[in-house]
């Protein structure tokens, strides 16, 4: 005698539509769409606000605060952030490196512990933010390398004659970062708060 399925509880989501409510939870919500938007163009902004001071400016902040807070999904306003640099900006040499170098300081962030100890995280954020600007020159190389078809000694040059700026950086990172874990804690409000709605 076959045996009898036995019945689901009412509300429970059947096996096929269990993958399905899963694929949901990867879409973007139009909440999330605008709120990326938005991040994206606050980057952008911060940028052009901060253009009178060379090499100083809150990418880095934002781009440690996003990954916290957004993990994998940080991607969206950071490319937001990198194609409106390009089309309003102008797609030039200087640009390239920027498909791929604020990429890496979130890798970076994301091969962070999700949960550390605010005494922990603090420095820590603040580290990541000052080598990513120390490292900037180093990081641009060689994309530059491969446009103007320099060598080890015109790319090592290319680097030294730039380092001045990347001292800069690495200071205005610095100090930017230093904010880091107040912003985190003000968005992951903000979040818990419409999430919660």
């Amino acid at each position: 005698m076959p045996k009898k399925k036995p019945h689901s509880h009412v509300g429970e989501p059947s096996e096929q539509a269990r993958p399905v409510a899963k694929a949901k939870k990867r879409t973007l919500t139009v909440r999330e769409m605008a709120v990326f938007a938005m991040l994206g163009a606050l980057m952008y902004a911060s940028k052009l606000l901060l253009e009178w001071a060379p090499n100083i400016h809150l990418l880095a902040l934002f781009i440690i605060v996003f990954t916290v807070v957004y993990r994998a999904k940080a991607l969206i306003p950071i490319y937001i952030f990198v194609l409106l640099s390009g089309v309003l900006g102008g797609i030039s040499v200087w640009w390239v490196p920027y498909l791929y170098i604020w990429t890496i300081l979130w890798g970076v962030v994301m091969l962070l512990p999700r949960r550390m100890s605010p005494k922990i995280a603090a420095p820590v954020y603040v580290v990541i933010g000052t080598l990513h600007g120390l490292l900037f020159g180093i990081f641009c190389a060689p994309s530059q390398a491969l446009f103007w078809n320099l060598n080890l000694a015109g790319t090592l040059a290319w680097i030294a004659q730039g380092f001045y700026f990347d001292i800069l950086h690495g200071i205005g990172n610095f100090a930017a970062c230093t904010l880091t874990l107040p912003l985190i804690k003000l968005i992951q409000s903000i979040e818990k708060r419409l999430g919660s709605q």
